[in-house]
């Protein structure tokens, strides 16, 4: 039966049953049924604890592979088994929570079972040491009548022993090293110590040895590979230790090596996938930074280092349209073209998360290197991809950083890659950027900006302020506008221009729509209650992303609810081209309208001003656009091109019904002039720059008389 056979038992029972016969199934077990499952049950719980406990402690499952070694179930193929089970049903068994840990509690059970095994070895190898170094430094009396008993336990041992002259000869091995390394007793003993030495062997390794058989030390220890007969490479774990002769002087060597082959190859393993992405293969987001820690650790003052970071553009259409299987697939086959492209062997490809990749040039030659790597990548990228019966394209957006070591550090590369990324997409796409610094400052600051604004809500961190609309004909305070502002703790009061844009971005904007909704309701009520005569309306700004949710109708109508707000009083402004959009908010703006809520449309004239359409919408008032004012400060008058086209709008609107209420208005000529021109309101400086709420109130106590 294999591994894998059958389906994986549900709940912890069901674990701790299948691991009983994967046990039984590998070897001889020292011990009866009903006693091996009352272990598995024990050590089942322990792994379910493990994989449970907060905070999250790996090393409480190390105490599984230790009671499996002081249980005696020591065959290798018992820890395979329990390993590959740990990975494969531990998930199903402990719940989700397992599924994230579970690498790391494999590797835990190993190092226990490992650590376990080593010190009865250890155990073993000091009781085989000492007979040995007590038979040769007795008498030949003592040591003949203590041969039979030595030799039974040199021979019969489960780990390799062999003893050596001073000068490398091997003169005797048991079974169990013969074995190892595929070679009988007899070959082994027409072999020297170094014809033994393997590649990968440190230099400090033979060093110690020579120390060894100079009498320097005693034993040492290491970990070593050796080439068996047939060349394939096995790994032990070696202890060397000096036999003296009776005078105390170096005679002979004394070796003892256990095999941990499947041990090391576990731990590589494991290591492998700690640092590799599984869907890829490519170096994960853990080894980049392993590798940029590495670079930047270098002393040498002129050494450069180089970043592509990128990611595939349109990539959840892909996901979205033709499903996570063929996303997979693309993934990997770009992962292909991009180990293709870093080709050099001081160039890396990883994947950080999702679509998104580095290539990672070590001792860089310079930008142009960038450079090039950037415009291969991108061509490369580009060819098309034949997945199954699927032929696409995609393209990648790249941010391209090249700096010396010593200038940076390795988070701030990643940082300035990162911003570049970023600024390659707002421009388009399917492009490289080439990192800049005074640009990445900009883009820095929206970033803070943006991971400022969820917090500045909850820490109301955002206020209102209202400036008046008055009529141009008698000067009659009859609305106002709120407008938002940021008390930012760090840049002091931001205007909408510099962050409104970012909150569309994030999607901060809808709770941040909603609150400045019910907050400008909330004042206007209030105003209604004090100075019912002045009847005056308070216009705020829609975003097309408020616009656009399905339930701002309600959302609107439950915060007049709540405010106690006249609908007439409330004008939701938004922009022209929003509103002209044919997939605008038509249905939600009508809905609106017939609750007795006045639509406005801001900023007219630097959109589609489209007055055919425009007769067919829900549309009460227009707000002329700055620049037009601004046309009309001359003080020579005549007919200027500004004036003539003012003129021409007001006359349109009024003729389909609607007022027209002219911003930005700064000098007593422009009043004038529009209300020469017919214009019903204006609003700006002239009559009042935008006022707190005690403030605004004191203007219209001033203002309620005139209105009565």
């Amino acid at each position: 039966m294999g591994l894998h056979d059958g389906r994986a038992p549900a709940g912890l029972s069901g674990f701790a049953a299948h691991w009983r016969r994967l046990v039984a199934h590998e070897g001889f077990v020292p011990m009866d049924t009903d006693d091996l499952d009352a272990l598995l049950r024990r050590l089942t719980d322990r792994l379910a604890a493990a994989a449970h406990a907060e905070p999250f402690d790996p090393r409480a499952a190390g105490e599984v592979g230790s009671a499996l070694v002081e249980a005696h179930l020591t065959e290798p193929a018992v820890l395979a088994a329990t390993i590959t089970l740990i990975g494969t049903d531990l998930p199903a068994a402990a719940g989700a929570a397992a599924g994230r840990r579970v690498v790391e509690i494999q590797a835990a059970v190993a190092a226990g079972y490992a650590a376990a095994i080593r010190a009865a070895t250890m155990t073993e190898q000091e009781l085989l040491g000492k007979a040995v170094l007590s038979a040769h430094a007795s008498a030949e009396r003592a040591l003949r009548s203590s041969e039979a008993r030595l030799r039974a336990l040199f021979d019969g041992a489960a780990i390799g022993i062999g003893i050596s002259t001073m000068d490398g000869r091997i003169v005797q091995v048991n079974q169990a090293f013969a074995d190892l390394l595929g070679y009988t007793r007899e070959e082994m003993c027409d072999l020297l110590v170094p014809q033994l030495s393997h590649p990968d062997d440190p230099p400090e390794m033979w060093k110690l040895y020579e120390a060894l058989i100079g009498g320097e030390y005693d034993h040492v220890r290491m970990e070593k590979a050796y080439y068996r007969k047939d060349h394939a490479v096995v790994w032990t774990d070696l202890t060397v230790s000096l036999i003296r002769d009776e005078a105390g002087r170096p005679e002979f060597t004394i070796a003892m090596v256990q095999d941990i082959t499947d041990r090391r190859r576990l731990k590589h393993r494991l290591e492998h996938q700690a640092t590799h992405d599984p869907l890829t293969g490519l170096p994960n987001r853990t080894m980049v930074g392993d590798q940029l820690d590495r670079i930047f650790a270098t002393t040498d003052p002129d050494a450069r280092v180089g970043l592509c970071y990128l990611d595939l553009d349109g990539f959840k259409r892909v996901n979205d349209t033709l499903g996570h299987q063929i996303g997979d697939e693309l993934l990997v086959a770009v992962a292909q073209r991009l180990r293709e492209c870093a080709a050099d062997f001081r160039q890396l490809a990883g994947r950080m998360s999702g679509d998104e990749f580095v290539l990672l040039i070590e001792r860089s030659s310079g930008p142009e290197q960038l450079t090039a790597l950037a415009e291969k990548t991108l061509a490369a990228l580009a060819e098309p991809y034949q997945l199954g019966q699927h032929r696409m394209r995609v393209s990648a957006s790249i941010g391209v950083v090249e700096s010396n070591v010593h200038e940076t550090s390795a988070a701030e590369l990643m940082k300035a890659a990162d911003l570049t990324l970023y600024v390659a997409k707002s421009e388009g796409r399917s492009r490289f950027v080439m990192y800049d610094a005074a640009r990445n400052a900009r883009q820095a600051a929206r970033y803070a900006l943006a991971a400022a604004l969820p917090d500045a809500l909850d820490r109301r961190e955002f206020s209102l302020v209202y400036q008046p609309l008055v009529t141009l004909a008698d000067q009659r305070l009859t609305g106002v506008e709120a407008l938002l502002r940021w008390q930012h703790p760090v840049l002091g009061e931001l205007a909408p221009d510099a962050f409104i844009t970012l909150a569309e971005e994030t999607g901060i904007i809808v709770p941040l729509g909603r609150w400045v909704l019910e907050e400008a309701c909330a004042q206007a009520a209030d105003w209604a209650r004090q100075f019912p005569e002045l009847q005056l309306s308070v216009s705020v700004n829609i975003t097309v992303s408020q616009a656009h949710e399905p339930a701002l109708p309600d959302e609107v109508e439950g915060i007049l609810a709540r405010t106690g707000l006249d609908p007439s009083l409330l004008v939701l402004e938004l922009t022209e081209s929003a509103i002209m959009d044919a997939n605008g908010p038509l249905q939600a703006l009508a809905s609106l309208a017939d609750r007795g809520i006045r639509i406005a449309i801001d900023d007219f004239g630097t959109g589609y001003s489209n007055f055919a359409y425009l007769r067919r919408l829900p549309v009460h008032t227009l707000k002329l656009a700055g620049p037009f004012v601004d046309g009309l400060r001359d003080p020579a008058g005549g007919d200027s091109v500004d004036e003539r086209i003012v003129e021409t709008i007001i006359r349109l609107a009024h003729a389909i019904g609607i007022s027209v209420t002219a911003e930005a208005v700064e000098t007593r000529l422009q009043a004038e002039r529009l209300r020469a021109l017919g214009c019903d309101t204006g609003q700006g400086w002239l009559f009042a720059r935008p006022l707190p709420p005690a403030e605004m109130t004191e203007l219209l106590r001033r203002s309620a008389p005139a209105a009565g």
